[in-house]
C-alpha cells in the first residue's frame, strides 16, 4: 500500500505543477489499504479543487468522495444501462 500511495503522490505532484484541466485515473487505489485510501481520498479531493477528476474505481471509500457517480448495470434481458447519481454538496 505504501509504494502505491508513493506512486500516486508522485503523479499528483506532477499534476500540481502542470496546467491539466482534467485527469482520468483508473483503479489507482486498488492496492491501497483502508488507512492509505483515506490519505488518497484527501489528496484526491485537494486535486479536484481546481480541475475535473474522473476516477474509475470499485473502492467504496473513494466513491464517497465524488460529486457525481456513474455506474453500469445489466438488466435481466442482458442490456447494459448507465446509472448516474448526483451527490448533494454539504455531505
Amino acid at each position: 500500500g505504501e509504494r502505491s500511495l508513493t506512486a500516486v503522490a508522485l503523479i499528483f505532484a506532477l499534476l500540481r505543477v502542470s496546467d491539466t484541466p482534467f485527469v482520468v485515473l483508473d483503479e489507482v487505489d486498488a492496492a491501497l489499504d483502508e488507512a492509505n485510501v483515506a490519505r488518497f481520498r484527501s489528496a484526491l479531493e485537494s486535486l479536484a479543487e481546481d480541475r475535473q477528476v474522473i476516477i474509475i474505481t470499485h473502492n467504496r471509500a473513494t466513491i464517497q468522495a465524488a460529486d457525481t457517480v456513474y455506474g453500469i448495470t445489466m438488466s435481466e434481458d442482458g442490456a447494459s444501462q448507465v446509472v448516474s447519481l448526483q451527490v448533494p454538496h454539504g455531505r
